[in-house]
Protein backbone atom coordinates (compact mmCIF):
# COMPACT_ATOMS: atom_id res chain seq x y z
CA UNK A 1 0.00 0.00 0.00
CA UNK A 2 1.41 3.25 -0.98
CA UNK A 3 0.92 6.05 0.71
CA UNK A 4 0.08 9.87 -0.67
CA UNK A 5 1.03 13.44 0.68
CA UNK A 6 -1.99 14.87 1.80
CA UNK A 7 -0.46 18.26 3.79
CA UNK A 8 1.34 19.10 6.64
CA UNK A 9 0.34 20.05 10.24
CA UNK A 10 0.64 24.30 8.62
CA UNK A 11 -2.37 23.19 6.36
CA UNK A 12 -4.49 21.53 9.19
CA UNK A 13 -7.72 23.70 10.03
CA UNK A 14 -11.24 22.85 11.42
CA UNK A 15 -11.71 19.08 11.99
CA UNK A 16 -8.32 18.27 10.87
CA UNK A 17 -6.51 19.74 13.78
CA UNK A 18 -8.20 17.23 15.52
CA UNK A 19 -7.20 14.45 13.08
CA UNK A 20 -3.33 16.40 14.09
CA UNK A 21 -3.77 15.70 17.30
CA UNK A 22 -5.29 11.98 17.53
CA UNK A 23 -2.18 11.68 15.17
CA UNK A 24 0.32 13.24 16.74
CA UNK A 25 -0.91 11.30 20.24
CA UNK A 26 -1.19 7.84 18.50
CA UNK A 27 2.59 8.74 16.82
CA UNK A 28 4.60 5.61 16.80
CA UNK A 29 8.72 6.32 15.61
CA UNK A 30 9.35 4.17 12.41
CA UNK A 31 12.66 4.20 10.47
CA UNK A 32 13.74 5.92 7.51
CA UNK A 33 13.33 2.54 5.22
CA UNK A 34 10.28 1.59 6.76
CA UNK A 35 8.77 4.99 6.03
CA UNK A 36 10.33 4.91 2.33
CA UNK A 37 8.89 1.53 2.16
CA UNK A 38 5.05 2.76 3.04
CA UNK A 39 5.17 6.09 0.31
CA UNK A 40 5.84 7.31 -3.20
CA UNK A 41 8.94 7.77 -3.36
CA UNK A 42 8.65 10.06 -6.53
CA UNK A 43 6.75 12.43 -4.02
CA UNK A 44 8.82 11.94 -1.38
CA UNK A 45 12.01 13.01 -3.71
CA UNK A 46 10.17 16.00 -5.27
CA UNK A 47 9.79 17.32 -1.62
CA UNK A 48 13.10 16.73 -0.81
CA UNK A 49 14.37 18.82 -3.65
CA UNK A 50 12.18 21.32 -2.73
CA UNK A 51 13.96 21.43 0.76
CA UNK A 52 17.22 21.73 -0.63
CA UNK A 53 18.48 18.14 -0.10
CA UNK A 54 21.33 16.43 -2.31
CA UNK A 55 20.61 12.86 -3.78
CA UNK A 56 23.86 11.66 -2.67
CA UNK A 57 26.01 12.60 0.10
CA UNK A 58 28.91 12.99 -1.65
CA UNK A 59 27.03 16.45 -2.95
CA UNK A 60 26.13 17.42 0.48
CA UNK A 61 23.08 16.67 2.98
CA UNK A 62 20.75 14.31 2.27
CA UNK A 63 17.17 13.99 4.21
CA UNK A 64 18.76 10.91 5.19
CA UNK A 65 21.84 12.29 6.83
CA UNK A 66 19.59 14.69 8.20
CA UNK A 67 19.39 13.72 12.07
CA UNK A 68 16.54 16.84 12.70
CA UNK A 69 14.11 14.78 11.04
CA UNK A 70 12.15 12.02 12.60
CA UNK A 71 9.39 9.63 11.00
CA UNK A 72 6.50 8.39 12.48
CA UNK A 73 3.25 5.93 11.74
CA UNK A 74 -0.21 7.04 13.17
CA UNK A 75 -3.40 7.13 11.89
CA UNK A 76 -5.23 10.17 10.02
CA UNK A 77 -8.85 10.08 11.16
CA UNK A 78 -10.11 6.19 10.10
CA UNK A 79 -6.66 5.68 7.86
CA UNK A 80 -3.12 4.00 8.34
CA UNK A 81 -0.63 7.01 8.12
CA UNK A 82 3.31 7.99 8.33
CA UNK A 83 4.67 11.40 8.16
CA UNK A 84 7.96 13.18 8.74
CA UNK A 85 8.99 15.98 11.14
CA UNK A 86 10.67 18.38 9.55
CA UNK A 87 11.78 21.62 11.34
CA UNK A 88 8.58 20.88 13.76
CA UNK A 89 6.30 20.52 10.87
CA UNK A 90 4.65 17.22 10.46
CA UNK A 91 4.32 16.18 6.93
CA UNK A 92 1.25 13.64 6.20
CA UNK A 93 1.21 10.94 3.79
CA UNK A 94 -2.18 8.94 4.16
CA UNK A 95 -3.52 5.89 2.66
CA UNK A 96 -5.77 5.84 -0.13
Amino acid sequence: MTMRFIRTCVGCHGKDLDKLNEMIARERPISRRTFRESVDRAELREIEIGFGYEAHPSRGLTMAGDWHVSYHRSVWGDKPCVYFRWSAIEHIFVAD
